[in-house]
C-alpha cells in the first residue's frame, strides 16, 4: 500500500510540478483527473481520488491550506461489472461480434462503467460530458451518480450517434422508428451479443444486470 502511496504522489508532484499547494482549486484536480485517469479502470481512478482526498484533508488540518480543495471531487461509484475472472481472450471475442455502432457503444460503455442495464436506459445525451468522458446516471430512489467511461466507449459512442438521424433526447434509442429504448430492449441487445459469442449467463460468468 505505501508503495502504490509513494506512486500516487509521484504522478501529483511530476504534473502540478513546483507548484504552491495553497493555489491547488478543485478545477485543477479535475484536469489533473482528466489528463492522468483516461486510461484507468473505475477501481483504479477511485483509488487515485481517495489517494488525493487523503492527503489534501491532512494538509487541512495540519494547516498548510485554508480550504480543501477536493471536497467536492467524488469516487465514481462501481456498481456491477464484468468480473475479473472474465479472461481478455473472452472480453475481444464478445468485441468481435458486435456487429454494429449501437452493439459496440453499449457493450464498450457498460463494460467500462460498470453501469446497470436500467441506469443506461435512462441516459439523455445531456447526460454525457465528453471533456471529461464521464456520465450523470440515475440510480434508486432517484439519487444521481457519475461514472466514468474509457477511451474505446468514447469512439464508439460517438460513431454510433454521428449516424443517428433523430432528434431523441435519449442516448440509446431504437434502430427503427427511433425512440428511447427500453429496458428490456437493451437486454435483448446485449443478450444477443452473447450469443452470437456462443456464450450463456452460466459459463460467461456475467452478472445479471449486464447479461439476462
Amino acid at each position: 500500500m505505501r508503495l502504490l502511496n509513494k506512486v500516487q504522489l509521484y504522478l501529483l508532484i511530476r504534473y502540478f510540478k513546483d507548484i504552491d499547494i495553497k493555489t491547488l482549486t478543485t478545477e485543477d484536480l479535475k484536469q489533473y483527473l482528466i489528463n492522468t485517469g483516461d486510461h484507468l479502470k473505475p477501481a483504479s481512478l477511485a483509488y487515485r481520488i481517495r489517494f488525493i482526498k487523503s492527503l489534501l484533508r491532512w494538509a487541512y488540518e495540519e494547516g498548510y491550506l485554508n480550504h480543501n480543495p477536493a471536497v467536492k471531487i467524488k469516487e465514481p461509484k462501481l456498481g456491477q461489472r464484468i468480473p475479473k475472472f472474465l479472461i481478455d481472450q473472452e472480453i475481444e471475442l464478445l468485441r468481435e461480434v458486435c456487429y454494429s455502432p449501437i452493439e459496440n457503444a453499449l457493450f464498450e460503455f457498460m463494460f467500462s462503467t460498470g453501469c446497470r442495464i436500467g441506469e443506461v436506459a435512462m441516459l439523455n445525451k445531456e447526460h454525457i460530458d465528453w471533456p471529461s468522458r464521464s456520465a450523470i446516471l440515475r440510480g434508486k430512489g432517484n439519487k444521481e451518480r457519475k461514472v466514468y467511461f474509457n477511451t474505446r466507449s468514447d469512439i464508439w459512442l460517438k460513431r454510433y450517434l454521428a449516424d443517428l438521424q433523430d432528434e431523441d433526447s435519449a442516448l440509446f434509442v431504437t434502430e427503427r422508428c427511433p425512440h428511447k429504448m427500453s429496458t428490456a430492449q437493451i437486454r435483448y441487445i446485449i443478450k444477443r451479443i452473447s450469443k452470437r459469442a456462443s456464450f450463456n449467463k452460466n459459463n460467461l460468468h456475467l452478472p445479471s444486470p449486464i447479461l439476462p
